[in-house]
């Protein structure tokens, strides 16, 4: 969908990659620039230069080093920016003027950009200078003191803040795209973690503002009716039976519980919501009863939303993940690479992703950029993955 799009990322750690990333997993030519030496710092998270945390966030890309305080290195990142349709940066507030790549020095580099500037806490205000990581964001916006559990509270697990702002500022970015299409003019996005997890968390804030109350921390699940239980083997499976009341009466029935139809506790809606903790340990003493596989067979045969809850190396081997294609190919490079990553989420006409790009080395393709620029040929042509047509488009038509 981003064919031709080109991109310019100079992002550290996850906010300012994963936007790059899911742009570049629409097909946009992102091409990278680190710091010389050590390169984006997610990269030495673990030994060496390729951290799988910077793998996770950098596939698709390009990479190149500059150091923009050297005159050479800072023509070759302008010439960049000359042809580029999008900058994106993760510096904190002022930072990026001072390199020389703010927005309205690269602004009359290149009028049609659209410049995406991502933050801690926005451009200006009393927290402007502050730092700002994921679990600062989801503790000041709220998230998580709705999902922290007061009696053992601890951080969720993965980065959700730093993942769920790259992609609110992909999401900018697509529009500025949409509205230079129509105006022919670039614009500026800014997005900061605080707004972005705050927005995320728009439900409860709904409440607050429609009830004079917000949902606590156990309130959603409760009002949902979802359950986490244990098995027999010591697993644990998830319930969300919600409103409609044909999914309680099918969970009875899988649970050969019919006694639950006339306990007062349990004959409505609104008493389970009541009972919740108590409805708990009622079902728990059933599904400890069989193992979690066990269980997954009794309740493939009903109509209730019910699921394992699958460590990351069981969902690999899923049904429905292998079914879907969910993961792909890694194309090779070198025994400290991933050799198989998550796919992207998005179908395209009917087309999905059959292999990733895997992230670049550090200054892997300086070089070619480099040379390309100099003999007068512009921004190099981004070759195909392997896995896919010359169009973008996957090779997985059939499989779809």
């Amino acid at each position: 969908m981003l064919k031709n799009i080109k991109v310019v990322e100079q992002g550290t750690f996850i906010t300012g990659p994963c936007a790059g990333m899911m742009l570049a997993d629409l097909g946009a030519d992102v091409v990278k620039i680190e710091s010389p030496n050590t390169g984006d710092p997610y990269r030495t998270y673990q030994e060496g230069l390729y951290s799988p945390h910077f793998q996770a966030y950098n596939r698709n890309k390009r990479s190149i080093a500059l150091n923009l305080k050297e005159e050479e290195d800072k023509a070759v990142f302008e010439k960049l920016i000359a042809e580029a349709d999008v900058f994106i940066q993760n510096f904190r507030p002022g930072a990026a003027e001072r390199l020389g790549a703010g927005y309205e020095q690269l602004k009359a580099i290149n009028p049609n950009l659209v410049y995406c500037s991502i933050n801690g806490f926005g451009p200006d205000g009393p927290y402007r200078d502050r730092p700002s990581y994921d679990s600062v964001a989801q503790a000041l916006s709220g998230f998580l003191g709705i999902v922290t559990d007061r009696d053992n509270p601890r951080f969720l697990g993965p980065a959700l803040a730093d993942a769920i702002t790259g992609i609110y500022a992909a999401y900018g970015i697509l529009g500025g795209l949409v509205s230079r299409g129509s105006t022919g003019t670039g614009a500026l996005i800014e997005v900061s973690m605080l707004e972005a997890m705050t927005h995320f968390a728009i439900e409860p804030f709904t409440a607050l503002f429609t009830l004079g109350q917000a949902p606590k921390g156990l309130d959603r699940p409760r009002l949902a009716q979802a359950h986490i239980l244990r098995t027999k083997d010591d697993k644990l499976v998830a319930l969300h039976l919600s409103s409609p009341e044909k999914f309680w009466d099918q969970l009875v029935e899988a649970l050969d519980a019919g006694w639950m139809h006339e306990d007062e506790r349990f004959n409505t809606r609104l008493a389970r919501i009541d009972n919740y903790e108590v409805l708990g340990e009622e079902l728990t003493k059933i599904t400890q009863t069989k193992t979690r596989d066990e269980w997954v067979e009794i309740m493939g045969g009903s109509d209730v939303p019910f699921a394992p809850i699958n460590e990351v190396e069981e969902v690999v081997e899923d049904p429905q993940v292998k079914h879907m294609g969910l993961i792909v190919d890694v194309e090779p490079d070198g025994e400290d690479a991933a050799d198989h990553a998550v796919r992207p989420a998005v179908t395209i006409n009917r087309s999905r992703a059959t292999s990733i790009r895997p992230a670049p080395r550090l200054n892997a393709d300086g070089d070619a950029i480099r040379q390309s620029l100099r003999d007068g040929s512009g921004w190099p042509a981004l070759q195909p993955a392997a896995g896919t047509t010359p169009d973008g488009a996957a090779q997985a038509r059939e499989n779809v």
